[in-house]
């Protein structure tokens, strides 16, 4: 775990200095929830411990290593899809066509090491779903990365042998980013790092799954905060004819961090992802009846809370226009 917390934190420190010598920078505007120039790319740091992770496991767990190297092909390619738009803005069909493609390699390993289609298929819209989730949540300082290490934790819990210490290194590696994106951002995670972050947890979401099915549902418990905040916004902003691939700051977090600022928003989601990650670890060996309704009452609980933001910021805008 130190090693990969160091190499994510060298690592950050070089793609610091390599954003701000190739001018990789993001600049405040209306679609961005930042107000001052900071570079971006830094999550390619915790995209490298991953990788040195992978191999280490191959290495040392030959049953595994089939699956972690389709684990590692995708990551690999949901990654330097995102650092080719870190650079130059690439189109949002061509993006979602690497993810998908990634996403296949990740669905035909699990195919092979468990023989299940549909578990084959959960890994492929799931790749896809938190690929893109974790993008589109990747605004304000720290948010994102401190959600990816405690469902890490959580991730690590569920599951076992190599892939426990594949989780840990995820867990790790965003432990040692955080410092430079929170509580004040010197870099932001960007495409690369905040894609690669969700492939990661899908895939190791997915092999979880396969270990054992209940894990479906427990995981859906600290993923809630950014499945229903993405999943409602961009289903709100699809409704209203917006092109929902594009930059914007009308998620949940974004209008919150407008009256309580980034630090408070990012340790409020994480207050309710430990929470959720504490139940989970407590009551897993429980009936599946009740995990199931634990995922009824949070997600709602969670659509109540987006939905009192939403008309917070409908009020502000209203009253702003009069």
């Amino acid at each position: 775990m130190l090693l990969h917390f160091l190499i994510a934190s060298v690592g950050t420190l070089l793609a610091r200095r390599y954003a701000l010598q190739r001018d990789l920078l993001d600049h405040p505007g209306e679609r961005r929830s930042h107000q001052v120039v900071t570079p971006r790319g830094g999550g390619i740091a915790i995209v490298a411990a991953l990788l040195v992770a992978i191999v280490a496991l191959a290495t040392r767990d030959p049953s595994q290593r089939w699956l972690l190297g389709g684990f590692g092909i995708g990551l690999v390619l949901v990654a330097a899809i995102g650092m080719a738009d870190d650079h130059r803005p690439l189109p949002a069909s061509l993006r979602l066509a690497v993810h998908a493609l990634a996403a296949a390699v990740l669905a035909i390993s699990l195919q092979m090491a468990s023989g299940n289609h549909w578990l084959a298929m959960l890994a492929f819209v799931s790749a896809i779903i938190l690929t893109n989730v974790w993008n589109f949540m990747d605004g304000i300082n720290g948010l994102a990365a401190s959600q990816a290490l405690l469902v890490a934790m959580a991730l690590a819990w569920v599951l076992g042998g190599s892939w426990a210490l594949l989780a840990g290194a995820l867990a790790a590696a965003c432990a040692g980013f955080l410092p430079f994106n929170f509580p004040r951002a010197r870099i932001f995670l960007g495409d690369g790092g905040s894609g690669g972050i969700g492939f990661s947890i899908a895939g190791l979401g997915t092999v979880a799954v396969m270990h054992d099915s209940r894990a479906a549902l427990w995981l859906l418990l600290p993923l809630s905060a950014f499945l229903v905040d993405a999943g409602l916004t961009l289903s709100m902003r699809t409704l209203e004819g917006e092109r929902w691939w594009e930059a914007h700051t009308r998620h949940a977090y974004q209008v919150w961090a407008r009256s309580k600022g980034h630090m408070s928003v990012t340790l409020l989601y994480a207050s309710w992802t430990a929470t959720t990650v504490a139940v989970m670890i407590v009551l897993r060996t429980t009936p599946v009846s009740l995990a199931v309704a634990l995922c009824v009452v949070t997600y709602l609980a969670a659509s109540v809370v987006w939905w009192r933001l939403e008309r917070m910021e409908s009020h502000l805008k209203t009253t702003g226009d009069k």
